[in-house]
Protein backbone atom coordinates (compact mmCIF):
# COMPACT_ATOMS: atom_id res chain seq x y z
CA UNK A 1 0.00 0.00 0.00
CA UNK A 2 1.50 3.29 -1.30
CA UNK A 3 1.51 6.79 1.08
CA UNK A 4 -0.26 9.16 -0.35
CA UNK A 5 1.36 12.84 -1.13
CA UNK A 6 0.76 15.56 1.45
CA UNK A 7 -2.23 17.95 -0.56
CA UNK A 8 -0.93 21.27 -1.06
CA UNK A 9 -2.35 23.81 1.34
CA UNK A 10 -5.35 25.86 -0.35
CA UNK A 11 -4.70 29.08 -2.01
CA UNK A 12 -5.18 32.27 0.87
CA UNK A 13 -8.38 33.57 -0.18
CA UNK A 14 -8.98 36.55 1.66
CA UNK A 15 -11.98 37.08 3.88
CA UNK A 16 -14.64 40.06 2.53
CA UNK A 17 -14.85 43.24 4.56
CA UNK A 18 -17.64 43.32 7.00
CA UNK A 19 -20.10 46.11 7.18
CA UNK A 20 -18.40 47.53 9.54
CA UNK A 21 -15.03 48.10 7.19
CA UNK A 22 -16.71 48.50 4.42
CA UNK A 23 -18.93 51.74 5.96
CA UNK A 24 -15.22 52.59 7.52
CA UNK A 25 -13.23 52.53 3.94
CA UNK A 26 -16.11 55.16 2.26
CA UNK A 27 -15.89 57.43 5.07
CA UNK A 28 -12.48 57.44 5.28
CA UNK A 29 -12.42 58.69 1.67
CA UNK A 30 -11.98 62.54 1.22
CA UNK A 31 -14.92 62.37 -1.10
CA UNK A 32 -17.26 61.23 1.16
CA UNK A 33 -16.29 63.26 3.97
CA UNK A 34 -16.46 66.44 1.72
CA UNK A 35 -19.89 65.40 0.31
CA UNK A 36 -21.02 65.50 4.03
CA UNK A 37 -19.29 68.85 5.20
CA UNK A 38 -21.02 70.35 2.20
CA UNK A 39 -24.48 69.21 3.18
CA UNK A 40 -23.99 69.87 6.65
CA UNK A 41 -22.86 73.52 5.65
CA UNK A 42 -26.03 73.71 3.42
CA UNK A 43 -28.42 72.41 5.93
CA UNK A 44 -27.25 75.08 8.70
CA UNK A 45 -27.55 77.91 6.05
CA UNK A 46 -31.05 76.70 5.76
CA UNK A 47 -31.92 76.48 9.43
CA UNK A 48 -30.37 79.35 10.65
CA UNK A 49 -32.22 81.71 7.85
CA UNK A 50 -35.35 79.53 8.49
CA UNK A 51 -38.58 80.02 11.33
CA UNK A 52 -36.15 77.32 13.39
CA UNK A 53 -33.88 79.96 13.29
CA UNK A 54 -34.18 80.46 17.45
CA UNK A 55 -33.86 76.46 18.46
CA UNK A 56 -31.06 76.24 16.41
CA UNK A 57 -29.21 79.28 18.27
CA UNK A 58 -30.38 77.70 21.53
CA UNK A 59 -29.05 74.37 20.91
CA UNK A 60 -25.56 75.73 19.66
CA UNK A 61 -24.93 77.94 22.48
CA UNK A 62 -26.46 75.12 25.58
CA UNK A 63 -23.51 75.00 27.98
CA UNK A 64 -22.62 71.85 29.78
CA UNK A 65 -19.44 70.44 31.08
CA UNK A 66 -17.47 70.85 34.64
CA UNK A 67 -17.27 74.21 35.46
CA UNK A 68 -14.04 73.35 37.88
CA UNK A 69 -11.87 72.20 34.98
CA UNK A 70 -12.95 75.57 32.44
CA UNK A 71 -14.99 73.28 30.27
CA UNK A 72 -18.42 74.31 30.85
CA UNK A 73 -18.82 75.02 26.89
CA UNK A 74 -21.41 75.57 24.19
CA UNK A 75 -22.48 72.73 22.07
CA UNK A 76 -21.10 75.25 19.08
CA UNK A 77 -18.01 75.10 21.54
CA UNK A 78 -17.49 71.75 21.90
CA UNK A 79 -17.70 71.14 18.05
CA UNK A 80 -15.03 73.86 17.48
CA UNK A 81 -12.58 72.80 19.72
CA UNK A 82 -13.08 69.48 20.94
CA UNK A 83 -14.97 67.76 17.68
CA UNK A 84 -12.11 69.37 15.90
CA UNK A 85 -9.63 68.52 17.20
CA UNK A 86 -9.93 64.40 16.53
CA UNK A 87 -9.73 66.36 12.58
CA UNK A 88 -6.58 68.01 13.61
CA UNK A 89 -5.08 64.64 14.71
CA UNK A 90 -5.63 63.02 11.54
CA UNK A 91 -4.29 66.17 10.13
CA UNK A 92 -1.05 65.33 12.26
CA UNK A 93 -0.73 61.92 11.34
CA UNK A 94 -0.50 63.06 7.39
CA UNK A 95 1.85 65.92 8.11
CA UNK A 96 3.97 63.69 10.20
CA UNK A 97 3.72 60.66 7.17
CA UNK A 98 4.76 63.31 4.75
CA UNK A 99 7.49 64.95 6.38
CA UNK A 100 9.18 61.88 7.51
CA UNK A 101 8.96 59.39 4.61
CA UNK A 102 6.84 61.61 1.66
CA UNK A 103 7.14 64.13 -0.53
CA UNK A 104 8.08 66.90 2.53
CA UNK A 105 10.81 65.18 4.19
CA UNK A 106 12.89 67.15 1.42
CA UNK A 107 13.46 71.08 3.14
CA UNK A 108 13.56 72.21 -0.16
CA UNK A 109 10.07 70.68 -0.90
CA UNK A 110 8.52 71.74 2.67
CA UNK A 111 9.67 75.48 2.33
CA UNK A 112 6.96 76.35 -0.52
CA UNK A 113 3.76 75.97 1.33
CA UNK A 114 5.05 77.00 4.75
CA UNK A 115 5.79 80.56 2.68
CA UNK A 116 3.26 80.44 0.78
CA UNK A 117 1.33 79.82 4.28
CA UNK A 118 2.67 83.46 5.59
CA UNK A 119 1.93 85.24 2.51
CA UNK A 120 -1.35 84.15 2.86
CA UNK A 121 -1.86 85.81 6.15
CA UNK A 122 0.41 88.76 5.36
CA UNK A 123 -1.49 89.97 2.37
CA UNK A 124 -4.73 89.86 3.57
CA UNK A 125 -4.25 91.44 6.86
CA UNK A 126 -2.54 94.12 4.66
CA UNK A 127 -5.51 94.97 2.37
CA UNK A 128 -8.47 94.75 5.12
CA UNK A 129 -6.37 97.04 7.03
CA UNK A 130 -5.82 99.67 3.98
CA UNK A 131 -9.66 99.07 3.18
CA UNK A 132 -10.39 100.31 6.83
CA UNK A 133 -8.12 103.36 7.27
CA UNK A 134 -10.49 105.68 7.22
CA UNK A 135 -12.99 103.58 9.54
CA UNK A 136 -11.57 104.15 12.82
CA UNK A 137 -9.61 102.00 15.03
CA UNK A 138 -12.31 100.08 16.55
CA UNK A 139 -12.18 98.65 13.08
CA UNK A 140 -9.36 98.37 12.53
CA UNK A 141 -9.52 95.70 15.66
CA UNK A 142 -10.32 93.22 13.02
CA UNK A 143 -7.66 92.91 11.28
CA UNK A 144 -6.49 89.83 11.69
CA UNK A 145 -9.75 87.95 10.36
CA UNK A 146 -8.98 87.13 6.60
CA UNK A 147 -6.05 85.99 8.16
CA UNK A 148 -6.89 82.39 8.30
CA UNK A 149 -7.57 79.05 6.36
CA UNK A 150 -10.56 76.70 7.28
CA UNK A 151 -8.51 73.53 6.87
CA UNK A 152 -12.00 71.76 7.08
CA UNK A 153 -13.88 73.38 4.66
CA UNK A 154 -10.98 73.57 2.19
CA UNK A 155 -10.12 69.84 2.35
CA UNK A 156 -13.81 69.20 1.41
CA UNK A 157 -13.79 71.03 -1.42
CA UNK A 158 -10.82 69.99 -2.69
CA UNK A 159 -11.42 66.14 -2.19
CA UNK A 160 -15.02 67.34 -3.82
CA UNK A 161 -13.81 68.67 -7.13
CA UNK A 162 -10.21 68.10 -7.16
CA UNK A 163 -10.35 63.99 -7.17
CA UNK A 164 -8.19 63.41 -10.72
CA UNK A 165 -5.41 66.02 -9.34
CA UNK A 166 -2.22 64.87 -8.09
CA UNK A 167 -2.22 63.94 -4.58
CA UNK A 168 0.91 66.55 -3.86
CA UNK A 169 -2.07 69.36 -4.31
CA UNK A 170 -3.44 67.94 -1.15
CA UNK A 171 -0.51 67.66 0.75
CA UNK A 172 0.55 71.08 -0.16
CA UNK A 173 -2.80 72.41 1.05
CA UNK A 174 -2.79 70.53 4.02
CA UNK A 175 0.96 72.02 5.06
CA UNK A 176 -0.43 75.04 4.14
CA UNK A 177 -3.53 75.13 6.24
CA UNK A 178 -1.70 74.00 9.56
CA UNK A 179 0.94 76.59 9.28
CA UNK A 180 -1.40 78.89 8.53
CA UNK A 181 -3.90 78.08 10.96
CA UNK A 182 -0.72 77.85 13.49
CA UNK A 183 -0.14 81.63 12.69
CA UNK A 184 -3.78 82.83 13.39
CA UNK A 185 -3.51 81.04 16.72
CA UNK A 186 -0.28 82.46 17.64
CA UNK A 187 -2.06 86.03 16.47
CA UNK A 188 -4.98 85.37 18.73
CA UNK A 189 -2.77 84.40 20.95
CA UNK A 190 -0.76 88.21 21.21
CA UNK A 191 -2.84 90.04 19.96
CA UNK A 192 -6.52 88.66 21.34
CA UNK A 193 -6.26 86.75 24.58
CA UNK A 194 -5.91 88.97 27.70
CA UNK A 195 -3.17 86.09 29.07
CA UNK A 196 -1.81 82.94 28.86
CA UNK A 197 -1.71 80.38 31.63
CA UNK A 198 1.51 78.74 31.88
CA UNK A 199 0.46 76.23 34.60
CA UNK A 200 -1.98 74.23 32.59
CA UNK A 201 0.20 74.66 29.45
CA UNK A 202 3.32 73.24 30.85
CA UNK A 203 0.83 70.70 33.00
CA UNK A 204 0.00 69.51 29.24
CA UNK A 205 3.34 68.69 28.24
CA UNK A 206 2.79 65.78 30.78
CA UNK A 207 0.26 64.14 29.35
CA UNK A 208 1.82 64.87 25.65
CA UNK A 209 5.19 63.35 26.48
CA UNK A 210 3.72 60.21 27.91
CA UNK A 211 1.94 60.01 25.24
CA UNK A 212 5.18 60.04 22.30
CA UNK A 213 6.86 57.45 24.68
CA UNK A 214 4.18 55.29 24.72
CA UNK A 215 3.37 54.92 20.90
CA UNK A 216 7.24 54.88 20.25
CA UNK A 217 6.98 51.89 22.22
CA UNK A 218 4.23 50.17 20.04
CA UNK A 219 1.53 50.95 22.93
CA UNK A 220 -2.21 51.37 21.04
CA UNK A 221 -4.53 50.32 23.53
CA UNK A 222 -6.95 53.25 23.29
CA UNK A 223 -7.84 53.00 27.05
CA UNK A 224 -4.49 53.97 27.70
CA UNK A 225 -3.98 56.85 24.73
CA UNK A 226 -7.40 58.35 24.98
CA UNK A 227 -7.59 59.05 28.09
CA UNK A 228 -3.94 60.95 27.73
CA UNK A 229 -5.32 62.73 24.42
CA UNK A 230 -8.10 64.21 26.60
CA UNK A 231 -6.22 65.49 29.31
CA UNK A 232 -3.51 67.34 26.88
CA UNK A 233 -6.50 68.47 24.95
CA UNK A 234 -8.56 69.85 28.37
CA UNK A 235 -5.27 71.18 30.32
CA UNK A 236 -4.45 73.51 26.40
CA UNK A 237 -7.81 74.56 26.61
CA UNK A 238 -7.73 75.97 30.30
CA UNK A 239 -4.29 77.66 29.22
CA UNK A 240 -6.25 79.96 26.48
CA UNK A 241 -4.59 78.50 23.60
CA UNK A 242 -6.88 77.22 20.57
CA UNK A 243 -7.43 73.02 21.69
CA UNK A 244 -7.38 72.14 18.40
CA UNK A 245 -3.59 72.38 18.16
CA UNK A 246 -3.11 69.38 20.67
CA UNK A 247 -4.51 67.21 18.16
CA UNK A 248 -2.28 68.35 16.24
CA UNK A 249 0.69 67.95 18.25
CA UNK A 250 -0.49 64.30 19.20
CA UNK A 251 -0.89 63.28 15.56
CA UNK A 252 2.74 64.24 14.65
CA UNK A 253 4.30 62.44 18.26
CA UNK A 254 3.36 59.41 16.46
CA UNK A 255 5.65 57.55 14.84
CA UNK A 256 5.56 57.77 10.66
CA UNK A 257 8.22 54.32 10.25
CA UNK A 258 7.50 50.88 11.04
CA UNK A 259 9.81 49.46 13.55
CA UNK A 260 10.37 45.94 15.63
CA UNK A 261 8.31 48.16 18.74
CA UNK A 262 6.15 50.56 16.63
CA UNK A 263 4.69 49.32 14.20
CA UNK A 264 1.24 46.97 13.29
CA UNK A 265 1.74 43.91 10.62
CA UNK A 266 -1.45 43.73 7.93
CA UNK A 267 -2.55 40.70 5.85
CA UNK A 268 -2.67 42.17 1.99
CA UNK A 269 -5.46 40.91 -0.14
CA UNK A 270 -2.84 38.09 -1.46
CA UNK A 271 -2.13 37.38 1.63
CA UNK A 272 1.04 38.85 1.97
CA UNK A 273 1.94 40.40 5.51
CA UNK A 274 2.63 44.20 5.46
CA UNK A 275 4.32 46.26 8.47
CA UNK A 276 2.95 49.66 8.62
CA UNK A 277 3.81 52.39 10.78
CA UNK A 278 1.50 53.94 13.53
CA UNK A 279 0.35 56.59 11.67
CA UNK A 280 -1.07 54.73 9.13
CA UNK A 281 -2.66 52.18 11.46
CA UNK A 282 -4.18 55.19 13.48
CA UNK A 283 -5.06 57.09 10.88
CA UNK A 284 -7.01 54.05 9.32
CA UNK A 285 -8.96 54.15 12.63
CA UNK A 286 -9.66 57.71 13.09
CA UNK A 287 -10.71 58.89 9.92
CA UNK A 288 -13.82 57.32 9.61
CA UNK A 289 -14.50 59.32 12.70
CA UNK A 290 -13.21 62.26 11.37
CA UNK A 291 -14.90 62.41 8.17
CA UNK A 292 -18.17 60.64 8.85
CA UNK A 293 -18.70 62.49 12.35
CA UNK A 294 -16.29 65.30 13.89
CA UNK A 295 -16.15 67.46 10.27
CA UNK A 296 -20.02 67.33 9.40
CA UNK A 297 -21.19 67.62 13.07
CA UNK A 298 -19.02 71.19 13.43
CA UNK A 299 -19.78 72.01 9.94
CA UNK A 300 -23.71 72.08 11.10
CA UNK A 301 -22.54 73.90 14.23
CA UNK A 302 -20.42 76.45 12.78
CA UNK A 303 -21.66 77.55 9.72
CA UNK A 304 -25.21 78.57 10.13
CA UNK A 305 -24.67 82.12 9.76
CA UNK A 306 -27.76 84.16 9.37
CA UNK A 307 -27.76 86.91 7.01
CA UNK A 308 -31.49 88.89 7.49
CA UNK A 309 -32.17 88.38 4.01
CA UNK A 310 -31.62 90.86 1.18
CA UNK A 311 -31.85 93.92 2.97
CA UNK A 312 -29.80 92.38 5.87
CA UNK A 313 -27.16 90.93 3.68
CA UNK A 314 -27.12 94.35 1.09
CA UNK A 315 -26.99 96.39 4.38
CA UNK A 316 -23.89 94.49 6.13
CA UNK A 317 -22.11 94.29 2.49
CA UNK A 318 -22.08 98.43 2.35
CA UNK A 319 -19.69 98.22 5.72
CA UNK A 320 -16.37 98.56 5.50
CA UNK A 321 -15.42 96.00 7.61
CA UNK A 322 -17.68 93.18 5.32
CA UNK A 323 -16.12 94.50 2.41
CA UNK A 324 -12.25 94.40 3.58
CA UNK A 325 -12.87 90.72 4.92
CA UNK A 326 -14.55 89.94 1.53
CA UNK A 327 -11.98 91.35 -0.60
CA UNK A 328 -9.02 90.17 1.91
CA UNK A 329 -10.73 86.32 2.01
CA UNK A 330 -10.96 86.27 -2.07
CA UNK A 331 -8.07 88.57 -3.13
CA UNK A 332 -5.76 88.63 -0.42
CA UNK A 333 -5.35 84.88 0.10
CA UNK A 334 -4.90 84.36 -3.67
CA UNK A 335 -2.07 87.30 -3.99
CA UNK A 336 -0.43 86.12 -0.66
CA UNK A 337 0.08 82.69 -1.39
CA UNK A 338 0.34 83.01 -5.35
CA UNK A 339 2.73 85.68 -4.79
CA UNK A 340 4.64 84.30 -1.82
CA UNK A 341 5.08 80.39 -3.84
CA UNK A 342 6.08 82.55 -7.09
CA UNK A 343 9.03 84.54 -5.10
CA UNK A 344 10.14 81.57 -2.78
CA UNK A 345 10.45 79.35 -6.28
CA UNK A 346 13.23 81.90 -7.44
CA UNK A 347 15.76 80.86 -4.87
CA UNK A 348 18.33 77.96 -5.26
CA UNK A 349 16.96 75.16 -4.94
CA UNK A 350 13.41 75.64 -4.01
CA UNK A 351 10.78 74.04 -6.43
CA UNK A 352 6.92 73.38 -7.37
CA UNK A 353 6.35 69.66 -6.95
CA UNK A 354 6.74 67.96 -10.54
CA UNK A 355 3.65 66.89 -10.77
CA UNK A 356 1.65 70.24 -9.79
CA UNK A 357 1.37 73.49 -12.06
CA UNK A 358 0.72 77.21 -11.41
CA UNK A 359 -2.41 76.71 -12.46
CA UNK A 360 -2.92 74.55 -9.20
CA UNK A 361 -1.69 76.56 -6.78
CA UNK A 362 -3.90 79.54 -8.28
CA UNK A 363 -6.75 77.41 -7.69
CA UNK A 364 -5.87 76.42 -4.32
CA UNK A 365 -4.90 79.71 -2.51
CA UNK A 366 -8.35 80.83 -3.87
CA UNK A 367 -9.71 77.88 -2.00
CA UNK A 368 -7.73 78.78 0.99
CA UNK A 369 -9.68 82.34 1.17
CA UNK A 370 -12.18 79.78 2.78
CA UNK A 371 -12.37 81.65 6.35
CA UNK A 372 -15.12 80.14 8.54
CA UNK A 373 -13.83 78.71 11.77
CA UNK A 374 -10.72 81.01 13.30
CA UNK A 375 -12.22 83.97 11.58
CA UNK A 376 -15.14 83.91 12.83
CA UNK A 377 -13.85 83.26 16.14
CA UNK A 378 -11.40 86.49 15.48
CA UNK A 379 -13.92 88.10 14.84
CA UNK A 380 -16.05 87.80 18.15
CA UNK A 381 -13.01 88.35 19.93
CA UNK A 382 -12.04 92.10 17.86
CA UNK A 383 -15.62 92.86 18.02
CA UNK A 384 -17.99 91.18 20.72
CA UNK A 385 -19.95 88.29 20.53
CA UNK A 386 -23.49 89.16 19.44
CA UNK A 387 -22.82 92.72 18.82
CA UNK A 388 -23.61 94.63 15.42
CA UNK A 389 -20.66 94.58 14.10
CA UNK A 390 -19.66 90.75 14.42
CA UNK A 391 -22.90 90.42 12.88
CA UNK A 392 -21.38 92.03 9.98
CA UNK A 393 -17.84 89.88 10.43
CA UNK A 394 -19.99 86.71 9.70
CA UNK A 395 -21.94 87.87 6.58
CA UNK A 396 -18.76 89.28 5.07
CA UNK A 397 -16.82 85.46 6.04
CA UNK A 398 -19.82 84.05 4.65
CA UNK A 399 -19.88 85.62 1.60
CA UNK A 400 -15.67 85.91 0.77
CA UNK A 401 -15.69 82.60 1.88
CA UNK A 402 -18.45 81.41 -0.40
CA UNK A 403 -16.68 83.90 -3.59
CA UNK A 404 -13.67 81.79 -2.82
CA UNK A 405 -14.64 78.31 -2.76
CA UNK A 406 -16.37 78.93 -6.07
CA UNK A 407 -13.74 80.70 -7.84
CA UNK A 408 -11.20 78.20 -6.49
CA UNK A 409 -13.37 74.85 -6.67
CA UNK A 410 -13.89 76.13 -10.54
CA UNK A 411 -10.13 76.48 -11.63
CA UNK A 412 -9.17 73.46 -9.70
CA UNK A 413 -12.05 71.44 -11.58
CA UNK A 414 -11.38 72.71 -14.61
CA UNK A 415 -7.92 71.79 -14.64
CA UNK A 416 -8.58 67.77 -13.02
CA UNK A 417 -10.62 67.95 -16.18
CA UNK A 418 -7.50 69.55 -18.76
CA UNK A 419 -5.11 67.32 -16.86
CA UNK A 420 -3.49 64.22 -18.93
CA UNK A 421 -4.07 60.80 -17.66
CA UNK A 422 -0.35 59.85 -17.52
CA UNK A 423 0.15 62.78 -14.99
CA UNK A 424 -2.46 62.52 -12.72
CA UNK A 425 -0.32 60.46 -10.49
CA UNK A 426 -2.40 57.60 -8.56
CA UNK A 427 -6.01 59.38 -10.66
CA UNK A 428 -7.68 59.31 -6.92
CA UNK A 429 -6.57 62.75 -5.74
CA UNK A 430 -7.67 61.83 -2.62
CA UNK A 431 -5.43 58.95 -0.98
CA UNK A 432 -5.80 57.90 2.47
CA UNK A 433 -3.39 58.44 4.80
Amino acid sequence: MTSSAPLPAPPHVPAAPGRGARLARFLSRDTTGGILLLIATVLALVVANSPAADLYERVRGFEFGPEALHLHLSVGTWAADGLLAIFFFVVGLELKQEFVAGSLRDPRVATLPIAAAVGGVIVPAVIFTLINLGAGPEALQGWAIPAATDIAFAVAVVAVVGKRLPPALRTFLLTLAVVDDLLAITIIAVFYTAGIAFVPLLLALVPLAAFGILVRRGVRAWYVLIPLGVAAWALVHASGIHATIAGVVLGILVPAVATARAGVTHRDADGHEERHALTHHFAERWSPVSSGVAVPVFAFLSAGVAVGGLDGLRESLSDSVAIGIVVALVVGKAAGITGASLLVTRLPGIRLDPTLRWPDVVGLSFVAGIGFTVSLLVGELAYGTGSAQDDVVKVGVLVGSLISAVVGGTILAVRGRRLPAEARGDGAGSADA
